[in-house]
């Protein structure tokens, strides 16, 4: 019997503003994810977008009641029984923004346990990029969730950058961890696995831990 129920990726958009490049990261790496997620299974993929902003009045209500609106409730429903998960967040004072946190503070510590996870950030300037490493990575670990390994940062300067010799472009970093994402929601090797061309992959297919030992013993 072929399952039919759609997988469901959601995004968490913290961003301010209207238009938010915040909110544009979460869309393209939603889109990434959805893309490589359409091209290897059966299933549909259906995409969520939960814009924190919109909900700022009725999480601090929470916070103080206890007692979450309906569409608060339906949002931390959406975010707690998706397949995967992207959260994307404005760096403020070199850390995540008080609303992406008091967002995720409504969320109980076990509900997000196993759910693969992609973070992500933006910025006016490069020089905030390991807020991903030093706050984003370790609020999710201590939620239980299973962070993909490429996480993007994208400062103002890297909007139509395709990147250089050195460096991988935004776009590139944005299929990169979307196929990451899927593959993760599909439960095939993630974390501790290298990435190496492959038959029906190209690029992005990856080598399990195992035959990365076999190949170490054959040479």
């Amino acid at each position: 019997m072929f399952a039919t129920t759609p997988l469901r990726i959601v995004a968490v958009s913290a961003g301010l503003s209207q238009p938010s490049s915040t909110r544009l990261l979460a869309d393209r790496l939603a889109a990434a994810a959805r893309e490589r997620l359409a091209a290897e299974q059966d299933r549909n993929v259906e995409v969520q977008v939960v814009e924190v902003r919109d909900l700022a009045v009725d999480i601090a209500h929470h916070l103080l009641s206890g007692f979450p609106s309906a569409a608060l409730r339906e949002a931390i429903d959406a975010v707690t029984e998706a397949d995967g998960l992207i959260a994307v967040t404005p760096v403020f004072t070199a850390s995540y923004s008080g609303l992406f946190k008091s967002f995720f503070d409504l969320i109980d510590n076990t509900s997000l346990t196993g759910k693969p996870v992609v973070i992500a950030a933006t910025g006016g300037t490069a020089r905030h990029s390991l807020v991903l490493e030093h706050a984003l990575r370790p609020l999710f670990a201590y939620l239980r969730a299973v962070t993909v390994p490429t996480s993007v940062y994208a400062a103002s300067e890297d909007w139509g950058s395709s990147g250089d010799a050195y460096t991988e472009g935004l776009p590139s970093r944005i299929r990169r961890a979307g196929g990451e994402l899927a593959s993760a929601v599909l439960g095939r090797t993630v974390s501790g696995a290298s990435r190496a061309p492959g038959l029906d992959d190209g690029e992005d297919a990856v080598v399990p831990v195992e035959q990365q030992l076999a190949d170490l013993r054959l040479d």
